[in-house]
């Protein structure tokens, strides 16, 4: 079977080593993860973290059942369908500026609703968030304008809360 990259969000005890065994658990079965986030939630006792992997079908679902059988883990949820998730990255990116390349680095950081957050002598720290998708076309288009770093969050992930009319009988 052919491998393809699956979203699975948890909600955890909110406690030391939590996340060294959940990432204990991917490398000790040799599964990659792509990225990882995990903050506190709303709740300080409970922190949210969120995986993007790439695995077989049978290897998502004997990762699943693995998350599931951690004591700390609380909930699990794939966040893989579009359709069922909300799922956003954020980037700052440093890009070298010029006076030949600075309006055109404003102009595709306005297009992509992005903004300035360091103005240095000579380069610009850009702060944008979206899709995987919308990420990688800003890195694409800021290549040329000269990227010196680049650092970006992994993605997070929200179930999408759909009310009654949207729901099938």
């Amino acid at each position: 079977m052919e491998e393809q990259f699956y979203v699975v969000t948890m909600l955890v005890a909110n406690k030391p080593a939590v996340t060294s065994r959940v990432t204990g658990l991917f490398s000790g079965r040799g599964y990659n993860m792509e990225s990882i986030c995990g903050a506190p939630t709303h709740d300080p006792d409970i922190s949210r973290i969120t995986i993007k992997t790439k695995a077989t079908p049978d290897q998502y679902v004997e990762i699943q059942k693995q998350l599931n059988r951690l004591i700390d883990v609380i909930k699990l949820r794939d966040m893989t369908n579009e359709e069922m998730a909300v799922k956003r990255e954020m980037a700052l990116i440093s890009v070298e500026i010029t006076p030949q390349n600075r309006a055109e680095l404003l102009q595709v950081v306005e297009i992509f609703n992005g903004k300035v957050v360091n103005a240095g002598k000579d380069s610009y720290i850009i702060e944008v968030t979206g899709t995987e998708d919308k990420i990688n076309a800003i890195v694409d288009l800021l290549h040329p304008l000269g990227i010196k770093k680049l650092t970006r969050s992994g993605v997070l992930a929200l179930y999408r809360e759909l009310d009654e009319s949207h729901r099938s009988a």
